[in-house]
């Protein structure tokens, strides 16, 4: 394939692209295969000579959409979102052609620069304490990692790095294993399965605190298990909470759990992975309340926000403890400007030692939505929506309701009223609003 052929093709794809997406709706969201389906209907072995675009194109419909399951579907409600966009297709075809595998600011200066600036960028929407940003003389900074899951494994490795070389400079005599095996990290009973494995890799035992009533992990509950553990002779150093559980969206209540790791000398990461896009819309921030006492956090953009799979932000406020964790110099990987102090190399952040142009994505998504557009995106329902929708279930005359105001944004008042009112009332009432607001939602453009 030549350049002319690769722009004639590339406009195609970008048609079964668009063509996809705006009819995805009329695909069946999950597959109706069995395991081992696309096998019978591809050969055993590569072909030894080269087949035609065309026939890989007709083999998309034939051997890869009858087992796709379609994430983008508006029937699709499992697992978690997965944001994308447009622009940030756009940007990730841009990373694929300049294909720069960015372990080092000599490597592609670039691409590190940009991540550090996108990363302040969006520090600077979530109103993120200065720790955590990188500016030109910050001593944190924020960090692309391809998923949560890495984010807290890269959390707990680099907590577990700190208290072990700061036991071994009090106490020369301990040697690392007898450190480590005395270790424990904490996590809520509702934290991702990903919390509890980043402990199994980290060779670490974990142990979760139990929640309140709202399945939230509160500081009492906490400093209880701390106390018993350190009369065990145990030595806790890391606590991960979470801000939007994936049960039940629950947010453990980090203004009571960060000054006791503060006090105790525990890392504290925050998970915040589905619920923290939401933290750029000012009426959403207070949950984030709470953040200027954690040394990490973590949330995915690709989850959310508009920018496509991979694309996890993590923050630290001391990135000396990533690297610290990290850091090695082979002769081969070492440059000019790296102890320049203007500069980091992401790979010593990481586990893996390339990385993609990723803040592509990032660039393109924010300066095309904009951050009102973003925080439109998140709240996904307009003052005037909700109006002509009032209008509507009024106008039918079936159920009578009043609006009211709060901060700023028009909202249904459903009050019930009646002595005679029940249960069945109120259930009929919820299904025609939804059938009103369902309506309503059909007529607007895609």
């Amino acid at each position: 394939m030549d350049a002319a052929e690769f722009r004639r093709r590339g406009k195609e794809m970008v048609d079964y692209v668009a063509d996809y997406l705006e009819n995805i709706e009329k695909r069946q969201v999950y597959p109706d295969v069995e395991p081992g389906y696309l096998r019978s209907l591809i050969p055993e072995e590569a072909p030894e000579e080269a087949e035609s675009y065309e026939d890989v194109v007709k083999d998309i419909e034939r051997v890869i959409m009858p087992g796709v399951t379609h994430w983008h579907s508006p029937y699709f409600y499992a697992y978690f979102p997965t944001a994308h966009s447009f622009p940030a297709m756009l940007a990730d075809m841009l990373c694929g052609a300049i294909g720069c595998i960015g372990f080092s600011w000599a490597a592609s200066p670039a691409c590190t620069e940009l991540e550090t600036v996108m990363m302040d960028w969006l520090g600077k929407m979530l109103k993120l304490p200065e720790d955590f940003l990188a500016g030109t003389e910050g001593k944190g900074g924020g960090v692309i990692q391809g998923t949560a899951s890495e984010a807290t494994l890269i959390a707990l490795l680099a907590a577990r790095s700190k208290i072990v070389k700061l036991i071994q400079a009090d106490h020369p005599d301990r040697s690392e294993t007898d450190v480590i095996s005395k270790l424990v990290a904490y996590s809520s009973d509702q934290a991702h399965s990903s919390v509890e494995r980043a402990g199994l890799i980290g060779g670490v035992r974990m142990k979760k605190i139990p929640t309140d009533d709202k399945f939230s992990v509160r500081g009492a509950a906490l400093h209880k298990v701390l106390k018993e553990d350190r009369a065990a002779g145990l030595i806790p150093f890391f606590f991960c909470a979470t801000l939007g559980t994936t049960p039940s969206c629950a947010f453990d209540c980090i203004t009571e759990l960060g000054p006791i790791c503060n006090a105790e000398k525990i890392w504290m990461h925050i998970d915040a992975a589905y619920a923290g896009s939401a933290f750029i819309c000012p009426e959403f921030r207070p949950l984030l309340n709470g953040v200027e006492f954690a040394d990490s956090f973590n949330f995915n953009p690709h989850k959310w926000l508009l920018v496509n799979f991979d694309c996890s932000a993590m923050w630290v406020k001391k990135r000396s403890d990533i690297i610290g964790a990290f850091k090695m110099e082979p002769l081969y990987l070492k440059h000019d400007h790296q102890e320049s102090g203007l500069v980091t190399d992401y790979r010593h952040w990481q586990i893996p030692l390339g990385r993609r142009f990723r803040s592509l994505k990032m660039w393109f998504v924010f300066r095309m939505y904009g951050l009102k557009g973003l925080q439109a995106y998140i709240r996904k329902g307009s003052n005037e929506l909700n109006e002509t929708l009032l209008k509507r279930i009024n106008s039918a005359r079936k159920i009578h309701l009043v609006p009211c105001q709060l901060a700023g944004e028009f909202v249904l008042r459903f009050a019930v009223c009646a002595r005679t009112t029940e249960s069945r009332h109120v259930q009929e009432a919820w299904s025609h609003i939804s059938h009103l607001a369902s309506e309503l939602l059909q007529e607007l453009p895609h």
